[in-house]
């Protein structure tokens, strides 16, 4: 593994290193809620178009100019958002809670309740990355399907959600960091990688090809990951 590599790519691993013990060094953001991106109304979110074609516009409206870096990241989500999902994969970038829900239980199925599962700091510090250990694999969350959603940089709240076809397993763990700090930390593993594009981050962090390995990875605390709630998982959501 390059020693070189962004620290805040180190979230991938494999799930062979899924085990009670294992030291890895990982990268966990840490935002303030008091200066991110608020989530819109969907009625207000839904008033401005959301689209690079209306990026000047969108510009304007939110006085940022060409070439600024939040212009720069404004066109990032935008062609993110815009660009093909994955064979397998279903994309919606969503602008609002409301449009996330919607989304998600249409995945889903409107059958079910539906569980949210979130990253958990049980500790409150600075370090965003240190070495952590696997304390104890608190839970396997038994997930037929899933739609994780992550946030992306926007003048407002904006979350990329995406489920896979091929078959996902969905963690719990509890780590420890090398200064204390605990987390509660959850983790996607994706099992079949075949279909992914052979410049995905992961392959590079993890120095592994498309469909030779699997590819899991920690969630940041505000990111989400939906499941259908089970009977048999009572009330031990978030």
């Amino acid at each position: 593994m390059s020693h070189n590599i962004d620290p805040s790519l180190m979230v991938f691993f494999t799930l062979k290193n899924l085990k009670v013990g294992k030291i890895m060094q990982i990268y966990f953001p840490k935002r303030d809620p008091s200066t991110s991106p608020k989530l819109w109304p969907k009625e207000e979110a839904e008033s401005l178009p959301f689209s690079s074609n209306r990026l000047s516009y969108l510009l304007k409206f939110f006085s940022f100019s060409r070439g600024s870096p939040q212009a720069i990241a404004m066109e990032s989500t935008l062609k993110e958002c815009e660009s093909k999902p994955i064979k397998g994969e279903v994309k919606f970038c969503a602008t609002s809670l409301e449009s996330m829900l919607e989304f998600t239980q249409n995945i889903l199925g409107s059958e079910y309740d539906i569980q949210v599962y979130a990253t958990l700091h049980k500790t409150k510090s600075s370090v965003t990355f240190q070495n952590y250990t696997i304390v104890e694999i608190m839970m396997e969350i038994l997930a037929p399907k899933m739609v994780a959603c992550h946030t992306v940089p926007y003048p407002y709240a904006v979350f990329y959600c995406h489920s896979q076809e091929s078959e996902n397993r969905v963690y719990k763990v509890l780590l420890r960091g090398e200064n204390g700090d605990k987390v509660e930390a959850m983790v996607v593993c994706h099992l079949d990688t075949s279909q992914w594009a052979p410049s995905h981050i992961s392959f590079q962090v993890l120095g592994v090809t498309p469909g030779s390995s699997s590819v899991c990875h920690f969630f940041p605390a505000d990111n989400y990951i939906w499941v259908p709630k089970l009977k048999s998982q009572g009330s031990s959501s978030m």
